[in-house]
């Protein structure tokens, strides 16, 4: 059984939350977010939140379960506060830079500069003194997660100097280099 499927999803009350069928939706100060809950659960908005209970005891019921909860416990999180992650940059003469509104533009030690289009809802910024620090952010963490992980995908940080694109406050394994 799942412990984190039985409690229920509390709403905020600047949040209004819809049921209609198995799609439940948010709305709040900073979106509108919503979710298709998968058949095998029931959702129900009761005076604790929202609470998802399995039609049948099936082992795929039981997967999606704790799951589901969890992102609709995500959009109430997206909708009021938002998501951010940041990314840094290590290397020198590696910076990024914002070319348009909806375009990331890397230097990251090719030939040539790296743009990556930025999806609508998401809002990219470049800080830090040598343009270093990227910050994704957004209501849908998901999306969120995927932009910057695409982002990191351009140039992962090597284990032998460190170089490259990474999360902030990750720790990259260093290997030593050859020896005489």
């Amino acid at each position: 059984m799942s412990r984190i499927g039985k409690k229920p999803v509390p709403v905020p009350s600047n949040v209004t939350a819809t049921i209609a069928g198995q799609l439940v939706s948010m709305k709040g100060p900073k979106g509108e977010l919503s979710f298709r809950v998968p058949d095998e659960l029931k959702v129900e908005k009761t005076a604790d939140g929202i609470t998802l209970t399995m039609r049948s005891d099936t082992k795929t019921a039981r997967a999606m379960w704790g799951m589901s909860r969890t992102r609709v416990a995500n959009l109430v999180k997206g909708v009021t506060d938002g998501y951010a992650q940041v990314l840094e940059i290590q290397g020198v003469g590696f910076r990024a830079a914002m070319k348009a509104k909806d375009q990331l533009q890397l230097q990251i030690g090719f030939s040539h500069e790296v743009v990556h289009a930025i999806p609508a809802g998401i809002d990219v910024k470049v800080a830090g003194a040598k343009q270093e620090i990227i910050t994704v952010a957004g209501i849908d963490k998901q999306l969120v997660g995927q932009v910057a992980a695409d982002i990191r995908s351009y140039r992962p940080p090597e284990p032998y100097q460190g170089k490259g694109i990474r999360y902030q406050g990750e720790y990259i394994f260093r290997k030593e280099g050859k020896k005489k």
